[in-house]
């Protein structure tokens, strides 16, 4: 079992290391990596649900972020970086995010998220406040292209949230709080 935690935490810190955008990169740099992940993850968002884009330019506004997560036995933890873009503003938000809980499992994984806000308040509170509490439960085992993880859907307050697997290997049932803040470095 020690073992085990031990190798959960060093894939989890290498996790985070492969997410997190270049610390050695200029900010113009760092900000055409988050673009990148924005654009691969809405890709393959649209190729599972094809109705999101619309939904998409419907919407006051989007979020695409990159997060690695660890749960070991009772804690889960994770940490990721995104960006939001304000539709009717055309303005980009670089943000980073936290993650801790509690709860039940064992794994790793690397997945994506996307918020799609339906007004502008839920938007503008989502950048001031950053915030989100909730529960999480979800099955992953997934390499590349191989192996199968849920595309999880949920709505609460004005927004969509998408959330697609990566990669990993997962069981796990958690009450989680995430912290997202607006990265000064990018903006």
């Amino acid at each position: 079992m020690k073992r085990f935690i031990l190798l959960s935490m060093v894939v989890f810190t290498l996790a985070l290391t492969g997410c997190a955008t270049t610390g050695s990169a200029s900010p113009s740099e760092k900000r055409a990596l988050v673009h990148s992940m924005e654009s691969n993850t809405l890709s393959k968002l649209y190729a599972i649900k094809p109705d999101v884009k619309k939904q998409i330019a419907n919407s006051a506004g989007y979020a695409v972020f990159d997060n690695a997560n660890v749960n070991v036995v009772l804690a889960s933890f994770g940490g990721g970086y995104g960006v939001i873009k304000n539709i009717l503003t055309g303005k980009s938000t670089y943000m980073n995010m936290g993650e801790a809980g509690l709860g039940l499992g064992l794994g790793v994984k690397d997945f994506n998220v996307v918020m799609v806000f339906h007004n502008q308040a839920a938007l503008n509170r989502f950048i001031e406040h950053g915030w989100a509490f909730g529960g999480n439960a979800d099955a992953a085992a997934k390499y590349k292209e191989k192996g199968g993880a849920l595309v999880a859907e949920a709505i609460a307050d004005q927004v969509t949230v998408y959330s697609l697997t990566e990669s990993g290997l997962a069981l796990q049932a958690v009450l989680k709080g995430t912290k997202f803040w607006v990265d000064s470095e990018l903006n």
